[in-house]
């Protein structure tokens, strides 16, 4: 099974002005992933999203499916890689999940920290940037990272 990821950072503006639960608070794409991170190490997988998880780690977000309020533009991406049916491991997560996690938490032997395979100096870095960057306009509940692997 491949572990090629594909994916996309989100944001829903306008819960910071009308509330998460308004009509017209809904997700807009902010960036594709593969504009910002340019590797599939399988460390830093495992680390965040649980996938090829030999290394121990306690994923950040396994497998929580694709978002049921996810933006158009997503799921126009998502079917064109074949939705659920040609994809694995589609996940998400929030910028107040990654900024509240514990960075020095090691994997299994306690020989990798997540730092060290998917912090902020790693690929993972540019990544991190524009989500914190996004939350501090629109709130961190309010930016995600919707991944899937084909």
């Amino acid at each position: 099974m491949s572990t090629d990821v594909s994916g996309m950072i989100e944001c829903q503006p306008g819960a910071r002005l009308w509330g998460p639960d308004d009509e017209d608070s809904v997700w807009e794409v902010g960036i594709d992933l593969c504009l910002l991170n340019r590797g599939n190490a399988y460390d830093g997988l495992a680390c965040l999203f649980g996938i090829r998880n030999s290394y121990g780690f306690r994923p950040l977000a396994e497998d929580r499916g694709f978002p049921d309020d996810a933006s158009d533009e997503l799921r126009a991406e998502f079917a064109g890689y074949g939705g659920p049916d040609d994809v694995h491991g589609t996940t998400w997560l929030t910028w107040a999940e990654l900024d509240a996690a514990d960075w020095q938490e090691t994997n299994a032997s306690g020989t990798r920290t997540r730092a060290s395979v998917a912090g902020t100096d790693t690929d993972w870095g540019r990544v991190w940037s524009v989500m914190r960057l996004l939350s501090e306009i629109h709130g961190a509940e309010n930016v995600r990272l919707v991944v899937w692997f084909y």
